[in-house]
């Protein structure tokens, strides 16, 4: 449970119009769908996929990285890394594993026998959205998991979109979707009260600080 008195300890340092921005920005926020990305070799891809989920509402963005480092582009992402809450996995078969144990289903995002065009997806139930790497696309290990294939319709020669453009089209897509339905996709109270907390501590300098001197306050020795 977040600690109350601590959450408007802390946003008592904010301006009003920052908290307002904040339960704006919240209110449109979504666990429903979250993304999964696996493998990207191209800093700027998984940093540009980043700051899609944060641009269309997704709070947790999924980062497997059984292969290469583990560090996000800041530049790209434009601060998006403060406001997304970002989950990394040594292994995709971690990563699936705690996905289905919170209810996602999962879906791969790549053309397939069983695939489904984008306008068609099932938004009902919560999914995870799995992108693959730039060269040799999702593994077959995430390809045997699936639950579900999902592809993006196009007409063209070409045959395949770059992961952060894919991304961003089927985010705001799907998005797009789930906010003209009439499903409870919101984040629950707790959660709202939760990022709240974490935003707050994200804005405010020197924060060690000001914590420090609120618990020595509050539990004196």
């Amino acid at each position: 449970m977040t600690d109350l008195a601590y959450l408007e300890y802390l946003e008592g340092f904010l301006t009003e119009s920052r908290k307002a921005k904040f339960l704006k920005v919240l209110a449109t926020r979504t666990n429903h769908f979250t993304v999964a990305i696996e493998d990207v070799y191209q800093l700027h891809n998984t940093s540009a996929v980043m700051r899609s989920c944060e641009v269309f509402g997704i709070q947790q963005l999924n980062v497997i990285e059984e292969k290469f480092g583990k560090r996000i582009d800041k530049e790209i992402a434009m601060g998006a890394q403060k406001w997304v809450d970002v989950n990394r996995f040594e292994s995709i078969s971690d990563c699936v594993a705690q996905l289905k144990e919170k209810g996602y289903r999962i879906i791969a995002t790549t053309p397939h026998e069983d695939d489904c065009l984008l306008d068609d997806f099932d938004i009902s139930k919560p999914a995870a959205l799995f992108f693959g790497t730039e060269r040799h696309g999702l593994s077959p290990e995430v390809l045997e998991q699936a639950d579900g294939f999902l592809k993006i319709p196009m007409v063209g020669f070409t045959e395949s979109l770059n992961i952060s453009v894919s991304a961003a089209i089927i985010i705001q897509n799907l998005m797009g979707s789930l906010h003209k339905s009439n499903l409870h996709w919101q984040l629950t109270e707790e959660e709202i009260l939760e990022k709240r907390l974490d935003w707050a501590r994200k804005s405010i300098k020197d924060i060690k600080r000001i914590e420090a001197r609120y618990f020595e306050e509050r539990f004196p020795d």
